[in-house]
């Protein structure tokens, strides 16, 4: 399946307390169970008023779906087209 990365504009989230947190999760996981196998959350990043999500999905349509569903922002869904890190740069021969 296509890899996400989904931007989500929540105001406060880096300052969101552990319970907080745990209830979003908790209601993302009940939307990926009702939308069966076709999405994978992988992780998100949280950061002072972003949320910053990957998911594995068949499409961008059942992403912005999970969004609806659950009540998130969906600010923006970009695919995933190359992953690169820092061994990237080795030059194999």
């Amino acid at each position: 399946m296509p890899k996400y990365l989904i931007e989500r504009t929540v105001a406060g989230a880096g300052q969101m307390d552990a319970a907080g947190l745990a209830a979003i999760a908790g209601e993302s996981n009940k939307v990926l169970r009702d939308l069966g196998p076709d999405i994978q959350w992988v992780q998100s990043y949280v950061t002072d008023d972003k949320i910053t999500c990957v998911y594995l999905a068949a499409s961008e349509e059942i992403v912005r779906e999970h969004g609806r569903c659950g009540g998130f922002p969906v600010d923006s869904v970009h695919e995933v087209r190359s992953i690169i890190d820092p061994t990237t740069a080795q030059v194999t021969r």
